[in-house]
């Protein structure tokens, strides 16, 4: 298991655990201010630091579990422990974010607006704004310098909070301006749905890997051309079909059917599909390839394949 850092990079483990002590520190500011000016908005901005810090551990948990190599409990290794703590994550997320629905609202309806130390509260969130973007974009470069979805997914976070936490400092500056001290719960509020939103898509693309769901048609048409450069190599190799593939991770798992050429051995055929099978790992990159292998006689039309399989 490799867990150094990338060349120019520290390690996935290290950046994980530079999110979570930023998110912690920035928590005990947030809860502060928070408790000083009554601002049920900073206070969802605390909640939703606490749920970053989980997210953080989570990240810093997934990604040294991941890198883990394969066993006999796990022989297709240990990469969908990342998805498993994004599910987690997506339900944390949506449940903080009801729990500020609710207290916006009781505060609306009983009239429990009053916002106090508006400079102290202004001073807090732009500091917040400022080092989240600075934060998120840290982990998007070392995200791509170990190709880690976990650190990708991490920084996507934090800079969706840099943008609600401009947010929370608009509705605050109104509030100093106009002196509507609804604002500030009704700015919450509207945080809080587009933070079920984004719980609600972690749940949904961790579930489609959990699931084995396809790559997107894209994805699809990148694997079916890696195999036509490969195939022209190999004039025995008269077509495939029931190609299908699911991503795990950064990893893409791949199965297909190849039929060889009337006369083409066993033996031959077998070479000929770890030589197709190691061209398409190359080309692609972190993919794994299962060929099985079949003769000409089984070869059908491409376009009478069942929908839900490609052919060539």
């Amino acid at each position: 298991m490799n867990r150094r850092a990338a060349p120019g990079g520290v390690s996935k483990a290290a950046a994980a655990g530079v999110s979570i002590a930023y998110n912690a520190t920035l928590i005990a500011l947030k809860v502060a201010a928070a408790i000083i000016t009554g601002s049920v908005a900073i206070l969802s901005e605390a909640l939703n630091s606490t749920i970053d810090l989980v997210a953080s551990v989570i990240a810093f948990v997934a990604v040294r579990t991941a890198d883990e190599p394969a066993d006999i409990e796990h022989p297709y290794g240990h990469e969908k422990v990342e998805s498993v703590a994004a599910s987690i994550e997506g339900i944390l997320i949506i449940g903080g974010a009801v729990f500020i629905i609710v207290e916006s609202i009781r505060r609306l309806m009983n009239g429990n607006t009053e916002v106090e130390s508006l400079g102290l509260g202004i001073a807090v969130i732009a500091f917040s704004t400022l080092s989240a973007g600075a934060v998120s974009l840290f982990l998007r470069r070392q995200a791509e310098r170990h190709e880690s979805p976990a650190l990708a997914g991490d920084a996507a976070h934090l800079g969706a909070d840099a943008l609600t936490s401009a947010a929370v400092l608009i509705a605050l500056a109104l509030v100093q301006i106009t002196g509507t001290e609804q604002l500030d719960a009704a700015v919450a509020i509207v945080f809080s749905g587009f933070i079920v939103f984004t719980g609600l898509n972690i749940i949904r693309r961790a579930a489609g890997i959990l699931v084995d769901e396809s790559p997107p048609p894209e994805e699809m048409d990148r694997i079916e051309a890696a195999i036509a450069r490969a195939r022209a190599n190999e004039p025995e190799v008269v077509g495939y079909h029931k190609l299908r593939a699911r991503t795990t991770g950064r990893r893409r798992y791949i199965d297909l059917h190849v039929q060889f050429r009337t006369g083409t051995t066993l033996e031959q055929a077998h070479q000929r599909a770890h030589e197709l099978r190691d061209a398409i790992e190359a080309d692609l990159g972190d993919a794994e390839v299962l060929i099985h292998v079949e003769p000409e006689s089984s070869r059908h039309d491409p376009a009478e394949s069942p929908r839900e399989f490609r052919a060539g």
